[in-house]
């Protein structure tokens, strides 16, 4: 399946490698998810900054993420459809095209003066547009690219690039602003651009799927086929539920200021302790990936994920406050490489596209709803009670599905 490296590339980095990278391809796809994770974070902290200048509206922040979510519920389905007809080099490199071109009409409308609310809209739904369908297939090409007894070992190279680029694209987002909109715009561009270049480096060729039966060929065939399959259907809707009811960190703002008593660097702190404990982690993993007993190890951090959202709620110190929360982010991350391994090992290649395009929008959506939930809670029950909640919550479900989906908790391997 794969293209024959060129002799260039051959000398520069070895074909298979021990460490972090794997391969000279991996290295390259590494990049463009850093790259591209990275370029999406700038643009969410000029867009959002942008527009509020702009307005000066709380409710228009909230329209740019509707804007930008609602392509996932529309077309997700549709995209990864077409990610198991069509080259998936091929279409992720037309949305990090299209990305960059919609983030220089973005940086030519703030310099030229005629950036508008209304044009932030529209370009936030056409990145979502890109977004859900170019994450879903970048995802699906990973097992064409390293041999499957390293996907694991990928998996959470990949994930701590994803963490890495959530962390360092804010604050560069940031910092590029004190050069205007427009500069941000620009170095996104230049981002987008460089993944595309990156990504036609990867050697990879396009299978067309073989004849399957008529219902596989349907664009719900991914929904399907999870719900024929126990250990994938136990690990993303265990992963749902937990985030769903743990999302504890919609609420930081109001631990910060009012239990903790700390300001905007305290949040600051808090909300990238999450995501540096999921990058150590995924560093680990990579290092040192799981072999052996993976249902019960999913199970046991998606507990651990609960317990540090108890502990979280009834914390009055910043420092405990940011060691739960690091705790929280390294045990969802530990689910996450496990969920993600038997996402890409338990599905075949032929419609790798739609599974992942389903479990692309079941996460998503719970991100989503877990904010949604804690405040709607929060305002039920009061601040404290909605996060203790939650976190039983989740212990709950721990607790129900080894009894629901015994298949996932006695895995063994994540190679079957």
């Amino acid at each position: 399946m794969l293209a024959a490296p060129s002799a260039y590339l051959a000398t520069i980095m070895p074909a298979s490698s021990p460490g972090f990278f794997i391969n000279r391809d991996f290295a390259f796809y590494w990049c463009v998810r850093i790259f591209t994770m990275a370029a999406f974070q700038m643009l969410a902290v000029a867009v959002g900054w942008q527009i509020y200048d702009l307005s000066r509206s709380a409710m228009d922040l909230g329209m740019v993420g509707l804007a930008g979510f609602l392509p996932a519920l529309l077309f997700v389905l549709v995209a990864g459809h077409v990610a198991d007809r069509y080259n998936r080099r091929s279409i992720v490199q037309l949305c990090n095209v299209a990305q960059c071109l919609i983030a220089v009409a973005l940086g030519l409308a703030s310099w030229q003066g005629w950036i508008s609310r209304e044009g932030i809209f529209v370009a936030a739904f056409l990145l979502g547009i890109t977004k859900t369908f170019g994450s879903p297939t970048l995802a699906a090409m990973l097992p064409a690219i390293v041999r499957t007894d390293d996907l694991p070992r990928a998996v959470s190279a990949s994930s701590a690039a994803m963490q890495a680029a959530i962390i360092s694209g804010p604050a560069l987002g940031g910092l590029a602003y004190i050069g205007g909109a427009e500069a941000v715009y620009s170095i996104t561009a230049l981002m987008y651009a460089l993944s595309a270049l990156l990504l036609g480096m990867v050697a990879y060729v396009h299978t067309p799927p073989a004849p399957v039966n008529k219902e596989d060929t349907s664009v719900f065939a991914g929904i399907a086929f999870i719900r024929r399959n126990p250990v994938l259907l136990g690990a993303i809707s265990l992963d749902l539920f937990a985030v769903l009811l743990g999302g504890a960190t919609a609420l930081l703002p109001i631990f910060a200021r009012d239990i903790l008593q700390t300001g905007p660097w305290g949040l600051g702190l808090l909300r990238a302790a999450p995501a540096a404990g999921a990058l150590l982690m995924s560093v680990w993993l990579a290092r040192f990936p799981l072999n052996r007993q993976v249902g019960r190890i999913m199970f046991a951090a998606v507990a651990v994920f609960g317990f540090a959202t108890i502990v979280f709620a009834l914390s009055t110190s910043l420092l405990l406050s940011m060691a739960a929360l690091s705790v929280l982010g390294a045990s969802d991350m530990i689910s996450v490489v496990v969920r993600s391994s038997l996402v890409q090992l338990e599905t075949p290649d032929a419609m790798r596209g739609r599974v992942n395009a389903v479990n692309f929008l079941f996460i998503g959506a719970s991100n989503q709803l877990g904010e949604f939930e804690s405040g709607a809670t929060a305002a039920l029950f009061g601040l404290i009670p909605a996060v203790i909640i939650g976190g039983a919550g989740t212990l709950l479900v721990v607790v129900l599905w080894m009894r629901w989906f015994p298949a996932l908790a006695g895995r063994d391997k994540l190679v079957a």
